[in-house]
């Protein structure tokens, strides 16, 4: 089965075919850096690291880019409240965002690209628009003027005039010959961070530095961009625009990707509602590999529920893999091995399907478990199930000793010898090994 892929462009599933064979290059929207990274940051990035280790497994050269917006209107407001220097104050937060990205296990991405980094870029990509006709000059800035793209809203499905309603986050300027124009290089007020410019000092727009960065790194189209589902509108509308403008080439990115947002506690995650969760946080109480299980059994298009419950619910899950890890020392079924095998692919190969993939897997587990099967091959597949989700635990083969303290342990329960049983037991207690009994036979779990 063909890898396919539900653009949003196109609104349905399309075959994967990146414009060089076995070459991807994909660009994801990262964060801006005025505060710590929340947990919906850890599920686009979670998902989206699957997704780019999955198209690696399958033998996809990938270059994976990040943005990282480090000047914008929320970092100098954040800068000015804590009587910090704008730039001090985002690259802080950048380091604490690269840690995140470290502890969540994500190492997918190729590089990370500030914005500021691409000033040049920027500013050769404003000047080609105002020479195209496709942008003006206020005396706050110059703006993308939206009347001169007759496409602008295919992506969303939004028109120009609906961008009149200001129900999403537009630029303001009252010099703008249509509200929903958006700013490319805005003018810096006394004091804040500047560029020089042909059209005067300023920094950047905020949909700008992602076109900037991807035509340098990517040329004028490539092969997947994605982001949140709350930046269809009307950032990567923006981008799309403003580079269908400069080079006339279409379409700019041939497969867009959205994940789904993310709720806590059944509410939007807010500071005023007290529900907002960093990384940092989540991670004092359950580690990378419980939160990676808990973003990659739900389906990265999905709109999720975060909570101490679900969490734990997962967590457990996770242990019931492990646990079944463990006590891989029997024969195979190779018949079901394959079976396995065939659907997992099939299911990640249908849209990136994690909780259909994963149902596959448990199912395997559970027949395994009632025939008593799975050794070395069952070992080999789950090794490289886990190149994707990178979340398993591994611990080798259980130790001689281990395996003769639990052969003589059910020697003593088949003569009913519960005392020797017992004392068999806590022994393997202190050597870090907890023994569950499951009808005649057992479930050896690492402590």
């Amino acid at each position: 089965m063909a890898l396919k892929i539900y653009n949003t462009l196109t609104k349905k599933k399309e075959i994967f075919k990146p414009i060089k064979r076995d070459q991807v290059n994909f660009f994801v929207c990262g964060p801006t850096v005025y505060d710590f990274s929340h947990i919906g940051h850890a599920k686009t990035y979670v998902q989206f690291d699957i997704i780019v280790n999955y198209l690696r497994h399958i033998k996809n050269k990938v270059n994976y880019v990040q943005n990282i917006t480090d000047i914008d209107d929320k970092i100098i407001r954040r800068a000015e409240e804590l009587k910090q220097d704008p730039l001090e104050l985002s690259d802080k937060f950048y380091k604490a965002h690269l840690k995140d990205m470290e502890s969540l296990g994500i190492i997918s991405v190729s590089e990370y690209i500030k914005a500021t980094d691409r000033i040049e870029e920027i500013v050769s990509q404003v000047k080609r628009l105002i020479g195209k006709g496709f942008a003006y000059e206020t005396s706050d800035g110059v703006y993308f003027n939206l009347k001169k793209d007759k496409e602008y809203g295919k992506l969303s499905g939004r028109t120009a005039a609906k961008a009149e309603d200001a129900l999403t986050k537009i630029d303001t300027g009252k010099e703008k010959r249509n509200k929903g124009d958006f700013c490319l290089w805005k003018f810096s007020k006394e004091g804040e961070p500047s560029w020089d410019s042909p059209f005067g000092k300023g920094r950047p727009g905020w949909h700008i530095e992602d076109t900037a960065i991807t035509e340098k790194e990517f040329g004028p189209q490539y092969d997947i961009h994605g982001g949140a589902m709350d930046l269809i509108f009307p950032h990567h509308e923006a981008e799309i625009a403003q580079m269908e403008s400069i080079t006339g080439k279409k379409p700019f990115v041939r497969y867009w990707m959205h994940t789904g947002f993310l709720d806590i506690d059944k509410e939007k995650m807010s500071k005023s509602l007290g529900n907002f969760r960093t990384i940092q946080e989540t991670l004092k109480n359950y580690n990378k590999n419980h939160i990676r299980f808990f973003f990659a059994a739900s389906h990265y298009r999905s709109r999720i529920n975060f909570s101490e419950e679900l969490l734990e619910h997962s967590k457990n899950s996770l242990e019931r893999i492990n646990d079944f890890i463990i006590n891989l020392d029997k024969r195979d079924n190779t018949k079901l091995l394959e079976k396995t095998r065939a659907e997992f692919y099939s299911a990640m190969d249908d849209d990136f399907n994690t909780p259909k993939a994963f149902a596959v897997l448990f199912d395997f587990i559970s027949k395994s478990n009632k025939e008593s099967t799975g050794g070395k091959k069952a070992l080999k597949l789950l090794m490289e199930i886990d190149e994707i989700f990178k979340i398993f635990t591994f611990e080798g083969e259980v130790p001689k000793k281990i395996k003769e303290l639990i052969g003589d342990r059910q020697e003593a329960r088949r003569k009913k010898d519960w005392k020797s049983a017992d004392k068999i037991r806590g022994r393997l207690a202190d050597l870090g090994y907890i023994l569950e009994d499951k009808g005649e036979g057992y479930i050896l779990k690492k402590r």
